[in-house]
């Protein structure tokens, strides 16, 4: 089992233009479309988080189980779900704007252990912001790593909602020794400063790099460096498509036996090139249809 801690939340995607325009509730959050798309994959997967009693919290639940997601792990609470604004540019690319004060999902607390099937553990985006859940899924993180569990960590930054962002990289940086697999935007590399080798040295036993379009490279601790270009593909709107990149990369790690970082070393040019085409043809398909929809393994085929 493959087990996604961290945020689920409603994306109001706008209709048309405009600071007026329409919106559209959508089911999303950066653990949340990961979960989905791993279910959808056939991924035996969990999600542990924190949800609300309101309708959207229902909905997002409904989302879970309808891929095939365990939710047994999800806390429950009174609180209102967080929302996240979206606001859609020209080439179809997606920024938020959050409410986020007093949210069910932010005050999540770390269980007292994970699904005894759990194999990998995903961590990312909000959660490990807004406090006080940020420190309970760190201490989940390091707690998971401890115990030998793969661990990917994808930053997924959103800047608008860190007030110390010297803080947060200091942060992120004392989280690489329990992170077996970083994912990350050229973007978010960016915000962060460092490079793949810096980060490599610290812990992670990969490190991939997302470009939008122009494809994904990883990096390995051996030297090696492993690329493909993007799908072409007729983007309606890039949301979601990261979060496919990460349910793509941990579905074939599992599918080659290779959620450890003695196996993620072992895999070698062509599993890399063979994996990172997956997440990519993955990818691309989400980012051709509005929101976050992330592709179904029969629309992809087998691993």
């Amino acid at each position: 089992m493959i087990v996604v801690a961290g945020e689920a939340l409603i994306d109001l995607v706008p209709q048309g233009t405009g600071a007026l325009a329409g919106l559209k509730p959508a089911l999303g959050g950066g653990p949340y479309n990961t979960a989905v798309a791993l279910g959808r994959l056939g991924s035996p997967t969990a999600f542990c988080s924190r949800t609300s009693y309101d309708a959207f919290g229902e909905a997002l639940l409904d989302g879970l189980r309808e891929a095939g997601v365990d939710v047994s792990a999800v806390q429950r609470g009174m609180e209102p779900t967080t929302l996240a604004v979206a606001t859609i540019d020209a080439q179809g690319s997606a920024a938020y704007s959050f409410y986020v004060e007093g949210t069910a999902d932010r005050l999540f607390t770390a269980p007292s252990a994970l699904p005894a099937a759990a194999r990998a553990v995903s961590f990312g985006t909000c959660s490990l912001v807004l406090e006080p859940g940020a420190s309970a899924y760190e201490e989940l993180m390091r707690s998971a790593a401890a115990q030998g569990v793969f661990t990917a960590l994808d930053p997924n930054i959103r800047a608008g909602l860190i007030p110390d962002p010297d803080g947060y990289r200091a942060r992120f940086k004392s989280w690489l020794p329990s992170v077996s697999l970083l994912k990350l935007s050229e973007e978010d590399a960016l915000w962060l400063g460092g490079t793949p080798r810096e980060w490599l040295a610290a812990g992670p036993a990969a490190v991939v790099i997302t470009n939008g379009g122009d494809g994904l490279t990883a990096f390995t601790r051996d030297g090696a460096v492993h690329s493909v270009p993007g799908e072409e593909v007729d983007v309606v709107n890039t949301i979601g498509a990261g979060d496919t990149v990460n349910a793509a990369l941990l579905h074939g790690l599992a599918a080659q036996d290779c959620l450890s970082a003695e196996a993620l070393a072992e895999l070698g040019p062509d599993g890399w090139t063979r994996l990172l085409r997956f997440a990519a043809r993955a990818a691309a398909i989400t980012c051709s249809r509005a929101g976050a929809e992330p592709p179904f393994a029969s629309e992809l085929g087998d691993f």
